[in-house]
């Protein structure tokens, strides 16, 4: 077998242009593979640390050199000798070396990037694709794809920070990028018509000046219609609330606009919501310490609604079981980076297909071109994955990678069941 020689980090850049950590692997085969970890910007008090090294005359505080020197001098020489095949002990050599809660000392950034390295080293030393070494049986998950931006991801005036669309009645994955891509190019058609910028945010979704949520729901069922696809059975509208952003020390939210109203209210609105549109996904609808209420959303509109943890759970599994046993919501958000190694995220994962909750594979805001994630999802058959929209390489970069696990599949491949 392999052994690792080296590990090496370095500061490289995400989408929004801000430094963050790649990690490479190197093997005594003459192989080597290197990952990056990606940042978010809407992000949960509970999530793992990302270490930077807050040097104002240095990237404007943003700067990870702390992260990398923990890749070059603590964690690599940890890991040398170590045989890359066996995440379970790697990762287990870097939690200990962390020792910490939450990857404070060593850094989650710098943790994830080499954890996930290390995964790729060792399928290329196997000679396997990354999702054959990552599972045993596979499926093609179903894209939520951004098209509307708001919140935190775009300089407008709506506070629900991501609508998105998924193609329910796809056959195939390539059948569900086109459905897509119909939307959104009729989307496009749409706002132009209305004098409405095209521009995109973070995310790859267009950020028009919309002023309301209804505003952005009817404008996402006409482009529906005028790709002569069924609104609720050929596409389906998926929300991302972000609700962290928009609570107050009351507890009440801004839900609609800037006005605070009660969680009994913004209840009826969302069941409001999910009766005139199309709804049929809404992640995070309350805050990340609001269990009651995301006890009460998820008996209210749970059985026909999917109700997405995020922030709520951080993919972290103490969190995540105590959301399975209050039934405080029905899928969870899996972001690798929130908790920082693969292991990590391989149990969390377990744990929620044995509560049969859905599973959503998720990139962050600030991505990178790294694929990861869509090996992921097909190695752990998760019913989603969450990627953005068809623009910006940086997302596309993961629907490609898709796209050819999909051929390669051949007759085997089928679609995820959601």
């Amino acid at each position: 077998m392999a052994k690792i020689t080296n590990v090496k980090g370095r500061q490289v850049f995400d989408s929004r242009g801000n430094p963050t950590v790649e990690a490479e692997v190197f093997l005594d085969n003459n192989i080597s593979a290197s990952a990056i970890s990606p940042s978010g910007a809407s992000t949960g008090a509970f999530e793992a640390h990302e270490l930077r090294d807050q040097d104002k005359n240095n990237f404007l505080g943003k700067s990870v050199k702390k992260a990398v020197e923990n890749i070059n001098k603590k964690i690599g020489p940890r890991l040398k000798g170590l045989d890359p095949t066996d995440q379970l002990k790697i990762d287990k050599a870097i939690l200990d070396l962390d020792g910490s809660e939450n990857k404070k000392n060593l850094g989650a950034n710098a943790t994830l990037a080499v954890s996930l390295a290390n995964s790729k080293s060792s399928a290329i030393s196997l000679n396997k694709p990354l999702y054959k070494n990552l599972g045993k049986s596979f499926s093609l998950p179903n894209p939520l794809m951004n098209i509307i931006n708001g919140g935190a991801h775009a300089d407008n005036d709506l506070n629900i920070q991501e609508f998105m669309i998924r193609p329910d009645s796809a056959i195939n994955f390539m059948d569900a990028v086109e459905k897509s891509f119909l939307v959104i190019q009729n989307l496009k058609i749409l706002l132009k018509s209305k004098k409405m910028l095209t521009n995109v945010g973070d995310e790859g979704g267009f950020a028009p000046s919309i002023n309301t949520n209804e505003e952005a729901l009817e404008l996402i069922v006409k482009a529906i219609e005028k790709s002569k696809l069924v609104p609720g059975k050929d596409i389906v509208i998926c929300l991302d609330v972000a609700a962290n952003e928009l609570v107050n020390k009351e507890g009440q939210y801004s839900i609609q606009s800037s006005n605070f109203i009660s969680v009994e209210n913004v209840i009826d609105y969302y069941k409001k919501l999910t009766s005139s549109y199309p709804i049929k996904s809404i992640e995070d609808p309350f805050a990340e310490e609001d269990w009651d209420s995301w006890k009460k959303i998820t008996a209210e509109i749970g059985r026909n609604v999917q109700i997405v943890g995020d922030d709520l759970f951080v993919t972290n599994s103490k969190r995540l079981k105590k959301g399975i046993d209050n039934k405080s919501a029905n899928s969870i958000l899996v972001k690798p980076n929130q908790i920082g190694t693969l292991s990590e995220t391989l149990e969390v994962v377990t744990m929620a297909k044995k509560a049969n909750f859905n599973t959503i594979i998720s990139h962050r805001s600030g991505d990178t071109e790294d694929t990861f994630i869509a090996d992921l999802a097909v190695a752990i058959e998760s019913s989603q994955i969450k990627t953005g929209s068809l623009a910006r390489s940086e997302r596309v970069a993961k629907y490609n990678r898709l796209l050819r696990i999909e051929e390669e599949l051949g007759n085997q491949v089928k679609m995820a069941k959601i």
